[in-house]
Parts: C-alpha cells; sequence; structure tokens
C-alpha cells in the first residue's frame, strides 16, 4: 500500500540541520528567578542546582508569584470551581468572569469587555466575527491577527511596520478601486510588537482612519496594565473614544491566563454571538479570571509599574554604554546581533553566567536581524539588573561582539 503519512523524522532533521529545532526546558516556577532543567525528553525532568534570573518573560509585573494574586486565584477555585466547565453561554458563566470584565471595561474606557480563553481566541474571534471586506494589516503584526485574517473571507492588504505612509497609500489605493466605497474596511495592528519592541503610531492611525472611515483594532498584549491607570497605549495617548476595539491578553503582565476584548455594547453582543472561539470554548478558568482581575489592580494602584519603567531605563542605558544596539520604545529591549550563530552564542554565554534570555532568530525575525530579547520585570532589584549587565558584557567581549 502506499504510504500517504508524514515523514515526521524528516521535518525534525531539517529543523535540526538548519539550528530551528525547539525543545522544552521546565523551570521550577515562573517569576524573576528559578531553577531549570535540561530540555524534556522522554523522562522526567530533573531541575539543574544553579538558579537562573530570568530576562526573558513577558511577566513583566512579577505577579505571577504574588501572595495577593495566588490568593485571589485559590479563593475563586475554592469558591467557584477550578474550571467553568462549560462555554459560558451554557453554564459556564460566573460572578467572577463578570467582575473581571468590569474592571477591563473600566481600565481600558469602554462600554464593555468580554473575556476568552487566550489572546488567539480573543483576536481570531473578533476578526472573523466582524467579517470585515478588508482587512489593513501592520507586516509585523502577531500570528494570531495573521490567522485570523487567514479565516476570513476579507482581502488582507498589508503595510509596513509602523507606517502610517504605507497605510495611507494603501487606503487611497483601495479607495480608487470600483468596490471602495462600499466595503467595510478594518485597520488592525498590536500597540507593542513583541519582538522588536516597537510602538505603533495610534494617533496617525487614528486620524487615516476617520478619514477613509475605516475602523481600527488594536491588540494590546504587551501593553496591557504598564500604561496609564493600569491601561495600554491606547490610555496614555488618550484614544479610547477613536479605537473601536481594544484587546488584548490576561497572560503577560496581568499573570494569568486567557485574553479580552473592550468595546462598544454592541461589539461585545456581537462577539458573545457570533464569535465561534468565544461560543464554541470552555469559558476562562475562574481561577484565571480572579487572578487577573487582582493583578490589573494591583497594576492600577501600587508602584509595580514604576519599578518596572526604573528598570527598563538602567537595563537600556546600560546596554547601550557597552556599545549594543537596542532598538524599540517599550519594555521590551531587543539587543540586536545580526548572525544567528552569534546570537545563539551570546545567549549562551549569557545562560553559562546564569541569566536566561534566548536567542530569537529567523524564522521568527528576518535572516540578518537575530536577536537576543531583555525583558525586565519589576521585581527585578538593582542587583538583578546589575548581574545582567555584568553578564553581557562578558559574553559579548568572549564572542567579540563588544
Amino acid at each position: 500500500m502506499e504510504d500517504r503519512g508524514f515523514d515526521l523524522e524528516a521535518r525534525l532533521e531539517r529543523l535540526e540541520d538548519a539550528t530551528l529545532k525547539r525543545s522544552l526546558s521546565p523551570v521550577d516556577r515562573v517569576a524573576e528567578r528559578g531553577y531549570f532543567a535540561a530540555p524534556a525528553g522522554g523522562g522526567l525532568p530533573v531541575l539543574e542546582s544553579d538558579e537562573a534570573l530570568v530576562f526573558a518573560a513577558n511577566n513583566y509585573l512579577g505577579l505571577t508569584d504574588d501572595q495577593r494574586v495566588q490568593d485571589a486565584a485559590r479563593q475563586a477555585a475554592a469558591t467557584v470551581g477550578t474550571g467553568a466547565g462549560a462555554s459560558r453561554l451554557v453554564t459556564g458563566d460566573t460572578m467572577v468572569h463578570h467582575d473581571l470584565e468590569r474592571l477591563l471595561a473600566e481600565t481600558k474606557g469602554t462600554e464593555r469587555a468580554l473575556a476568552f480563553s487566550s489572546g488567539y481566541a480573543a483576536n481570531v474571534g473578533t476578526i472573523t466575527a466582524l467579517e470585515p471586506d478588508v482587512i489593513f494589516s501592520d507586516e509585523l503584526n502577531h500570528a494570531s491577527i495573521i490567522d485570523g485574517c487567514r479565516l476570513t473571507s476579507a482581502e488582507t492588504v498589508v503595510y509596513d511596520h509602523c507606517d502610517a505612509s504605507s497605510l495611507r497609500s494603501k487606503l487611497e489605493a483601495r479607495a480608487a478601486t470600483a468596490d471602495g466605497a462600499s466595503e467595510s474596511w478594518l485597520i488592525v495592528t498590536d500597540s507593542v510588537f513583541s519582538m522588536d519592541g516597537t510602538v505603533a503610531p495610534l494617533t496617525e492611525l487614528c486620524d487615516l482612519a476617520e478619514e477613509f472611515g475605516a475602523w481600527v483594532m488594536v491588540d494590546e498584549a504587551h501593553a496591557t496594565g504598564l500604561y496609564a491607570n493600569g491601561g495600554g497605549v491606547v490610555q496614555a495617548e488618550g484614544l479610547e473614544d477613536r479605537i473601536q476595539i481594544q484587546l488584548g491578553t490576561l497572560s503577560k503582565a496581568l499573570a494569568s491566563q486567557g485574553g479580552y476584548v473592550a468595546g462598544s455594547e454592541a461589539l461585545i453582543e456581537c462577539l458573545v454571538n457570533d464569535a465561534r472561539s468565544f461560543v464554541f470554548s470552555t469559558g476562562l478558568a475562574p481561577p484565571a479570571a480572579a487572578a487577573a482581575s487582582e493583578a490589573l489592580h494591583i497594576a492600577r494602584h501600587s508602584d509595580a509599574r514604576e519599578r518596572l519603567w526604573e528598570n527598563v531605563a538602567h537595563l537600556r542605558d546600560g546596554l547601550e554604554s557597552m556599545g549594543y544596539t537596542v532598538v524599540g520604545d517599550s519594555q521590551i529591549l531587543p539587543v540586536l546581533v545580526g548572525d544567528r550563530q552569534d546570537a545563539l552564542a551570546l545567549a549562551d554565554g549569557l545562560r553559562e553566567r546564569d541569566v536566561v534570555a534566548p536567542a530569537i532568530r529567523p524564522p521568527t525575525v528576518p535572516e540578518g536581524t537575530s536577536r537576543i530579547r531583555v525583558a525586565p520585570m519589576a521585581t527585578h532589584d538593582q542587583d538583578d539588573i546589575v548581574t545582567c549587565l555584568e553578564a553581557f558584557r562578558a559574553a559579548g567581549e568572549d564572542i567579540g561582539l563588544i
């Protein structure tokens, strides 16, 4: 019989040959430091004895092991249950979900918010539910946005990264077509881009949207909790009334799991009924919803955000003073290396000095732009920052990068 299956071994060999094969490496806890095991194989992982500093997580406020957040999750599990048990349209809707959504809507300055089981589900569900005719998408948008575009019948027009003039040219070209006047248009962008640390020019995008009659959808995954009053870039720039759809994740600064969409009453009602990733998914686990609520409260009413931005400034200044090129305008500090082998060698050198900051290389980023993605947390103290900088200096000198 002819074999119509899949040659998985050959796929893995190709990944190995291209130094692209990734492996799972368990850690004992998700925090600013931890013990790591060797890459997991068939057996049980064994944690190494040396504790390492983590400068690679999206746990920006360091709240995953905050006692208040953990207590909120425990209380929700004990009171409501460990899981929602069903779609929220069946029996999985709880007061814990509504408490979270009320706080998200208040923070984002919208009429309502809706919690999804993941940020990925929020993006895919929202884009497909809206059914736009044309989507104008930043070329570096997250994979969940790209997949949402692919799952619609919409034509997707990609504009240059964070380039309002490129978007204008795409809008003008589409407006000049026969169907341009009667179509529904959606401009979609991340606010903070996870691999480049860049921040979208949201005010300029809103100007263009209003000029051409389009709607704007902004993914605040890497911004929620970090800007004005615990909001994102939308709140920092005062654009709540000009952006129709705000969404993001609960799994980064908010130290939990899940995603959300914030917008008008009508938008949320449409998503409740038409977003397949919401309708046909079990509701967000109540402990995750409660943890996110408590983390958002802490983000809004503590000095965690200020401590994070102090660490970001210290790290950027230190790395640049050594001669490293650090790009971006956010809490994400990509240290550009260029060659993928140099980036891997630098990451290995950091790991040997008990600092975890893996290399990011193609296909995640374009060829020739390999980098170390450095992400400090609010809970790193000054000694931690100094240790990270010293590791970068020593590792960079060892391989001749600085």
